[in-house]
């Protein structure tokens, strides 16, 4: 019974960050919830043009949860080009001590990824690998977020539009209006969490803390903010709902 009421909570929420859903995605999400006792809550798993998909932080709770050995990753010389920021990753997951290994490979160069994570290219083809490996080892059949790249990217016209964005006063400054002050109101105005937005912000400027970021990554990020909240609400949720799972472990 404990066991349903979870899952029942689980389909609850994603119908209210997804909307409603066809009975085949209900029975896809209960089917992937059993089988791998994933939660929605956490953000282990996202539904995208009406397929779920399992993230990165969800594979790794599969992993934990199953005391998987640990995981060796290299990178594949012969495909690494880094003045063209392509990158390829080996990763091998070991399940037991006496497991011979999982393997997964993973690429990514600026024409596979989203332009949000243009210049973290090595990180993504890192991850990309990890995840493949950890599918296999865990027989997960479902195709893991990371590696289709972004989800809710702008059109073409958009992303020229934010290229033509014009300077922003070095004293970040924004008629009266700090930094700050800015991302502050679109969070209380689109009602964001501030967490969630923090952390996908780190990511956006490809840093490990939003203080190594500068500011004119930030700016950018808060133009990006603005315009993806005014245009669609929903999507940008979507794609702040996916750093639950690393809100949850910060707390």
């Amino acid at each position: 019974m404990a066991i349903a009421k979870r899952f029942r909570r689980d389909v609850k929420l994603a119908k209210s960050v997804w909307g409603e859903l066809t009975p085949l995605s209900v029975l896809t999400l209960l089917e992937t919830l059993r089988r791998h006792r994933l939660s929605v809550a956490s953000g282990d798993l996202l539904l995208i043009d009406g397929r779920w998909y399992v993230t990165h932080s969800g594979l790794l709770r599969i992993a934990a949860r199953n005391q998987c050995r640990g995981i060796r990753i290299r990178p594949v010389a012969e495909f690494c080009e880094t003045s063209a920021s392509r990158y390829a990753f080996k990763a091998t997951v070991f399940t037991s001590s006496e497991c011979k290994g999982f393997v997964g490979y993973g690429d990514a160069d600026p024409s596979n990824v989203s332009f949000l994570v243009h210049g973290a290219e090595m990180r993504v083809a890192e991850t990309r690998a990890v995840n493949r490996a950890l599918r296999k080892a865990y027989g997960i059949g479902i195709c893991s977020v990371e590696e289709i790249g972004s989800f809710a990217e702008p059109s073409h016209s958009s992303r020229r539009e934010s290229k033509k964005l014009p300077p922003q006063p070095a004293s970040g400054n924004y008629g009266g209006r700090t930094v700050r002050d800015h991302l502050c109101q679109l969070i209380r105005q689109h009602q964001l969490d501030a967490t969630l937005v923090k952390s996908y912000a780190t990511d956006f400027c490809g840093v490990k803390t939003l203080r190594e970021a500068t500011r004119e990554q930030v700016e950018n990020f808060v133009a990006h903010l603005a315009d993806w909240a005014e245009k669609d609400r929903d999507a940008l949720l979507c794609q702040l709902n996916s750093y639950l799972g690393a809100k949850e472990g910060a707390a």
